[in-house]
């Protein structure tokens, strides 16, 4: 790959003020602090409240990255959303998040689960390199509380709410300079909400199974998330000729600590290297990369000319890689 020439000029996050935590947890289900930081690595996690959707959780972290770029609205070109937890089944939600940002461009979503960033961030990026879009703006946005069985300690352990966003410019040089997309749907039953679509739409039946919260096989998902994330990783360094040791820091999607430090560790990236975040606020999903890389870039973790690494993966199952040349 040659790379496409595109450069994030902007960052922005939100989060939900509330915080639960692995205590407040423990009045309700049968877990403990202990038990869900030994498994996780996970502390606390943030929970949307009233008025709090994925939507205006988007369109917040948007108004900061756009600012952050130091554009206003009206030269955003496109928008992307990347989300499995939509503001509602139809309008997609970047029809919400366009009007409460002020655009006036295209807007569509992307659903790819935890890999949706990444997949946004491609898309994205090769909009800009071929001239035909002005700036444009991906945001990762979840609200997976509200489809986690508050009473599973399987699953509610894990999610928390939050958006992150970017924004991509035309640059000189090549700064996404290498990805892989992948996706094997013949696993399409590790991880997932059964009803409510078409194939299995809810019903008072579909409610009283639980059908209509979130399903995962936590084991399974595990045992296959660290071979995708590393041989994704691989292929996405050859493709960009660097090794390990080229990359200044690696942003994966925040699921559990142990994935993240297996994969890394396979990759050949020590701890200081990688930035972990799933303490604060546990699983996110699509909004759990851009959330992570607001972060570094705060912390003064990037430098320009630093390769950055990126990887994302989940339900479908999906996974994705991407390499950025940081270029702010």
């Amino acid at each position: 790959m040659s790379g496409l020439k595109v450069a994030i000029t902007g960052l922005g996050m939100a989060v939900p003020e509330r915080r639960v935590t692995n205590f407040d947890l423990a009045q309700t289900v049968d877990t403990s602090d202990e038990w869900i930081t030994e498994r996780t690595g996970i502390k606390e996690r943030r929970v949307a409240g009233e008025g709090e959707t994925t939507a205006s959780l988007a369109i917040e972290a948007g108004q900061a990255a756009i600012k952050d770029a130091g554009i206003d609205p009206a030269d955003i070109g496109l928008c992307i959303v990347a989300t499995c937890t939509s503001e509602q089944p139809i309008p997609p939600t970047s029809a919400f998040v366009q009007e409460g940002l002020g655009l006036r461009c295209g807007a569509f979503d992307v659903d790819a689960a935890c890999s949706g960033f990444v997949y946004a961030l491609v898309a994205g990026a090769s909009m800009v390199a071929s001239g035909a879009i002005g700036p444009v703006l991906v945001i990762g946005a979840e609200t997976l509380t509200r489809v986690v069985d508050p009473l599973d300690r399987s699953t509610v352990i894990l999610f928390g709410d939050g958006a992150g966003a970017v924004v991509l410019t035309p640059s000189e040089e090549a700064g996404l300079l290498a990805w892989d997309l992948g996706c094997d749907g013949s696993l399409t039953g590790l991880l997932g909400v059964p009803a409510g679509g078409s194939r299995l739409p809810s019903s008072p039946e579909t409610l009283a199974n639980g059908d209509n919260w979130l399903k995962m096989d936590g084991r399974e998902v595990f045992r296959r998330a660290v071979r995708v994330i590393v041989d994704s990783a691989r292929l996405t360094l050859d493709r960009a000729g660097l090794t390990a040791d080229d990359i200044a820091l690696f942003v994966p999607h925040q699921a559990n600590v142990r994935i993240i430090d297996s994969a890394a560790g396979k990759l050949g990236l020590p701890p200081e290297r990688t930035f972990v975040n799933i303490d604060r606020y546990g699983n996110t999903s699509a909004a759990s990369v851009p959330i992570a890389l607001a972060e570094a870039a705060e912390a003064g973790r990037l430098r320009p000319g630093d390769h950055v690494l990126l990887s994302g993966f989940g339900a479908g199952m999906s996974w994705a890689s991407a390499i950025v040349r940081w270029d702010r």
